[in-house]
């Protein structure tokens, strides 16, 4: 049965997730454990129309043999040469398939100060690159492979193969693979996520209010905001979707905007590390103190990235009663954890999320109030507690989130 759902996953990555277009080229980023699985996907994409499809593979237990020898010079020098050519492929269309799995833990003895001069010369290699996805001018899909060690850290109690398999089951009933036709099945999932947006569009509210036991934080939105969920288009009208699973509808919040506490409620996987139970204080959009029960050190090296990280780039509504939150599990990865509760984003904002924003330089996006970063990460705020109050320019309340789930 995994075998034949791992077939109608890659197929629904192809299809639904990058939407693959005849003699397009596919770029996968994938972890080197998920080889067989890259193998099924370059397959299908080729039965689909592919002309190419080239692989990146990552080793991370070769990155951790870097970071623990390696002089910390090292880690200022990205390579420039890969991350170009990744830009000459979106520059000439190429589709992404980014593939998530890894060992939560496995940079847990790593120094922090490593990870974070890493993080940042990658960023800034990747800039142009990223941006393409950014802007959705190549159509772009992050996805999920379970490996050993996440599998153990999911579920302790089981042997290995157990795990795998449990996690594997897991993946399914998240994104829908384990379904008859996972195919439709998105698309009908689109389309109530499509009604949300435009309900939301429709009303453009002032601010959003998010208050739980932990949580009292009020989110502006900039004049002419977007708010997207499900699946797009990208700027040359290919629909795609970049997250599987996804349960979010999202837009950018004003940079200067953002003020008061907000608490996180699942942990965060950075960069190998795990961030939990972290508090953050927001004053005019900026981040003024914060707080970690763990990994407080990888927390303030994410925050000090650059002027951006310091301020919100994403404000993200997910009900507490999806098929990811339903499987009670913590996933330790953003990927799913995000999917089963509202989530905010350190750093940059999607110019998409603007209205003409993908046309805007740096600093017009910022003038417009929307954040730029060399990063953005997202984190887990929602809980069954959570309520969510949006305010329209005309004074009126209306209640978004009534414990955790939508109000309407």
């Amino acid at each position: 049965m995994i075998k034949q759902n791992m077939e109608k996953y890659a197929e629904l990555l192809v299809k639904n997730g990058v939407n693959i277009q005849k003699n397009q080229t596919l770029l996968v980023n994938a972890p080197i454990e998920a080889a067989d699985f890259v193998r099924m996907v370059a397959e299908k994409a080729y039965l689909n129309g592919a002309k190419h499809v080239h692989v990146d593979y990552r080793d991370d237990k070769l990155s951790l043999v870097k970071y623990m020898n390696a002089p910390f010079e090292a880690f200022s020098e990205a390579l420039q040469w890969k991350a170009d050519g990744f830009a000459k492929m979106a520059e000439e269309g190429a589709a992404v398939l980014s593939i998530t799995g890894a060992d939560p833990d496995i940079f847990k003895n790593v120094d922090p100060k490593r990870i974070a001069e890493a993080n940042k010369a990658n960023s800034k290699a990747l800039e142009k690159f990223r941006r393409y996805m950014m802007n959705s001018d190549i159509a772009w899909c992050v996805a999920a492979v379970p490996n050993d060690a996440w599998a153990k850290k999911v579920f302790p109690e089981l042997n290995e193969e157990q795990a795998m398999e449990k996690l594997w089951e897991n993946i399914f009933k998240a994104t829908r693979a384990d379904l008859d036709n996972p195919v439709k099945a998105w698309e009908e999932h689109t389309s109530h996520l499509t009604e949300r947006v435009n309900y939301l569009n429709e009303k453009q509210f002032k601010h959003l209010h998010f208050k739980s036991e932990k949580t009292d934080l009020k989110v502006e939105l900039p004049q002419n905001h977007i708010w997207a969920g499900g699946g797009e288009d990208t700027t040359k009208g290919v629909y795609f979707i970049a997250n599987m699973p996804t349960e979010e509808v999202f837009t950018l919040p004003l940079k200067t905007g953002v003020n008061g506490h907000v608490s996180s409620t699942l942990p965060l996987n950075y960069a190998g590390n795990l961030i939990d139970d972290f508090v953050l204080h927001f004053k005019d959009g900026k981040i003024v103190d914060y707080s970690a029960e763990k990994g407080y050190d990888t927390l303030k090296e994410l925050i000090e990235t650059d002027e951006g990280s310091h301020y919100l780039g994403e404000v993200a509504l997910v009900p507490y009663d999806s098929p990811v939150s339903n499987t009670g599990i913590i996933f330790f990865n953003t990927l799913f954890d995000e999917n089963a509760s509202c989530h905010l984003a350190l750093g940059s904002a999607y110019p998409k999320n603007l209205k003409g924003g993908e046309k805007l330089s740096k600093e017009e996006l910022n003038e417009k109030g929307a954040n730029t970063s060399l990063t953005h990460v997202d984190f887990m705020v929602g809980s069954p507690e959570m309520n969510i109050f949006a305010v329209t320019h005309e004074g009126e309340e209306i209640q978004l989130f009534k414990d955790g789930n939508w109000a309407f």
